[in-house]
This record gives C-alpha cells, sequence and structure tokens, in this order.
C-alpha cells in the first residue's frame, strides 16, 4: 500500500517539483506514471527510493513512513523494493547469474538460498539458458530481463520501473511490459511504470495516473491522458 498524502516537494533552488499530491495504490496494482519533461515523476521515483524527503505531507510505503524515516533505516525500507532502470546498470564483468545473485549477496542471504532462488528467477525471466553469460553477449531486451531479475531477487513487494523500454525498439518493449505485466499478475507484486511512450500505456490498459506541473491532472484505467 501507497500512500501520498498532500506531498509537496521543493527543491533548494526553489523548483516545486510536487505540489499537495494525493494518491493511493492498493498491493498488487500495476500504474503507469505518465507526463511530459519536467511534470514530476523523476521526483515521485525519487522520493519512493527515499533518495529525496518529502517538503511537507505525508509518504506512507506499507508500514514506513518515508516522510520521517531515519537514514539508518533507509537500506532496510530498500530491501522491500525492486527498482528497474532505462539503463539496465549491470556488472559488465559478472556474469548473469553472478548479477541476479549480488542483490541478494548484498544482504547477506545464506548461499544455499542464492544458489537455489537464482535459477528459479532466471526461468521466471527466460534466461535460464543464460545464466554463465555476460551482459555484452546479451541483447538490450535481455540485459533488460536481467535487470528485472536482480529487481526480483530479494522478492520485493514494490517494482518501479523507471523508463524500463527507453533504450529498446518497439517489439522488445512490448516483450518487456509484458513480463512486466505478467510478474504483477502472477507473483502479486505492485509495479509502477514511469514511461512517456503512449502506444505501450494505450496497448495495455491499465491504470494510468498522468502528472503536469507537479499535480496529478488524471488517473484513470485505460489509456493516457490527452
Amino acid at each position: 500500500m501507497i500512500d501520498f498524502e498532500n506531498v509537496s516537494k521543493v527543491y533548494p533552488n526553489g523548483t516545486v517539483a510536487l505540489d499537495g499530491l494525493n494518491l493511493h495504490i492498493d498491493d498488487g496494482e500495476f500504474v503507469f506514471i505518465v507526463g511530459a519533461s519536467g511534470a514530476g515523476k523523476s521526483t515521485l521515483m525519487k522520493l519512493l527510493l527515499r533518495e529525496e524527503k518529502v517538503t511537507s505531507g505525508s509518504l506512507r510505503v506499507d508500514e514506513f513512513e518515508l516522510s520521517k524515516l531515519s537514514n539508518y533505516k533507509v537500506p532496510y525500507y530498500r530491501r522491500r523494493l525492486g527498482v528497474v532502470f532505462q539503463d539496465f546498470r549491470l556488472f559488465q564483468n559478472k556474469s548473469v547469474a553472478e548479477n541476479v545473485s549480488f542483490a541478494m549477496r548484498a544482504i547477506g542471504e545464506p548461499a544455499k538460498l542464492i544458489r537455489r532462488r537464482v535459477p528459479a528467477i532466471l526461468n521466471v525471466v527466460g534466461l535460464q539458458d543464460k545464466a554463465k553469460n555476460f551482459p555484452r553477449e546479451l541483447s538490450g531486451g535481455e540485459q533488460q530481463r536481467v535487470a528485472m531479475a536482480r529487481a526480483l531477487a530479494n522478492n520485493p513487494g514494490l517494482i518501479i520501473a523507471d523508463e524500463p523500454t527507453g533504450n529498446l525498439d518497439p517489439m522488445l518493449s512490448l516483450e518487456i511490459m509484458n513480463l512486466l505485466i505478467r510478474i504483477n499478475k502472477s507473483k502479486n507484486k505492485t509495479v509502477i511504470v514511469i514511461t512517456h511512450e503512449k502506444n505501450l500505456v494505450d496497448h495495455f490498459q491499465q491504470r494510468v495516473v498522468t502528472l503536469n506541473d507537479g499535480h496529478i491532472v488524471d488517473d484513470r484505467v485505460g489509456g493516457m491522458f490527452g
């Protein structure tokens, strides 16, 4: 469960990125966040990742009140999240399996669990035969699927995908978005996709929240506003 209650974010230079935003997302929802450049999408994501703090208002994710969360608790909160970026952010000198297991090793999961879980996750994203390959040996779509597998490694309740298809051609974009939809439905994960790709958003007919100048100007199930 995610609740933005009258959330505003003002940067030190005076830029008002979000202005009194109210947004509720239930567990297990799939939500597109859309809007033009400067609408507030990136700030919304940074607040959810607790890379930035709200200036005023309340932001709660499950039992975590992010507006009051102390810095030392931030790493524990982030373990609940899986994050997928446009630029993949893979370790080029590590194999596919090593990239996925890294997130588990980082929080001290036992080796036995890692050995069992990594192949299962790679199977979910259709890369079970690429475990020993390195990122340079994969297509863009395959690299993004590795990034998604890594995001799933610690069984997060919330997956945030920031322009996950921005570097992919239309066919691969459709493939990646279908995979996110499938993960949402079959694994009961809350999925938030930040994107500007109208055709993809229209195709999937999910909930779409449209931002403009730091405000929500539309919230509907279906295509993009306008």
